[in-house]
């Protein structure tokens, strides 16, 4: 519980509890990987989630219980490469002028990326 407070706390940092990844993980190489955020059913099937948690999520597997960080850093370039290139989900976009897509179509941008 505390934990999870934390990470909600901390997500202001990043604006958006959308972009922390999250990993539990126990001895060895086995985890549970999964954005902080969990589940947000009032959002489901209208393209407004933020993927990129998700997407993170699945690089921390694979650094973590896959030891494969070069693919894990390439997942995180790709991510950062568009988010510094202005695009945005409408939880992070703000005042900021940036280009506005949804779920589906930043999840295409960071694969493109890739």
């Amino acid at each position: 519980m505390f934990g999870d407070i934390l990470s909600d706390e901390a997500s202001q940092i990043t604006g958006s509890i959308g972009m922390l990844a999250s990993a539990s993980l126990g001895d060895g190489t086995r985890g549970m990987y999964e954005p902080i955020h969990g589940s947000a059913p009032d959002i489901a099937g209208q393209d407004k989630a933020n993927p990129i948690a998700t997407i993170l999520s699945g690089a921390m597997m694979l650094r973590f219980s896959f030891g494969l960080s070069d693919e894990a850093a390439c997942i995180e370039r790709a991510v950062d490469d568009v988010l510094n290139g202005g695009t945005r989900t409408a939880d992070i976009a703000g005042n900021s002028g940036a280009e506005v897509v949804g779920c589906a179509e930043m999840t295409k941008k960071i694969i493109e990326r890739i």
